[in-house]
């Protein structure tokens, strides 16, 4: 088989599955992804004081210096990318809350998180209101990264390789989040 021939192959392939990874969920999925979203505060431990997405919190560079680890800086106000498999969170199986590191606000809960197989925790939605979003080109090719919206705080990016129903993969670096078991 030539290139040229192996090539068009692999295109014909890789359009194909990604039409179906495009399938629109059934109406029925989507109820149990709005049940998921609406329920959140089920998971948060008994007692807990989690703060509201407003107002935002706003630090001084110094003040967030002092508030995060090295690495939690350089992830959350630098916009940094932990290696792959070294965040502990990555095997977290307990019910709870997934929270900001820089700023408490709840963002995951454990029903939304699934193995993505790509060494970060990852979640195929989130908590109504937790993110802001924005364009990243920083490897050329363009990439939603999102954001915590209390804090501004850089978590990853969201890819549309993600499960059922909603194929989203919320890929978050664990140094970012606190585990809050319910």
């Amino acid at each position: 088989m030539n290139r040229r021939h192996f090539l068009s192959l692999a295109v014909v392939s890789l359009v194909a599955a990604r039409g179906a990874a495009a399938q629109v969920p059934k109406p029925a999925a989507m109820r149990a992804i709005d049940e998921i979203r609406r329920d959140w505060k089920s998971f948060v431990p008994a007692g807990a004081m989690l703060p509201p997405a407003a107002p935002p919190l706003s630090l001084t560079r110094d003040e967030w210096k002092a508030r995060l680890s090295k690495e939690q800086f350089h992830i959350l106000r630098e916009e940094g990318t932990e290696a792959a498999g070294t965040s502990t969170l990555n095997d977290e199986k307990r019910r709870g809350i997934y929270a900001c590191a820089g700023c408490n606000l709840p963002l995951f809960t454990s029903e939304m998180k699934f193995d993505s197989g790509t060494g970060w925790p990852s979640f195929f939605t989130t908590i109504p209101g937790a993110f802001k979003t924005k364009t990243d080109y920083k490897i050329l090719y363009p990439r939603t990264e999102y954001h915590c919206a209390r804090c501004g705080g850089h978590h990853g990016h969201v890819f549309d390789d993600g499960p059922p129903p909603t194929r989203e993969r919320w890929c978050n670096n664990g140094v970012a989040l606190t585990f809050l078991p319910a």
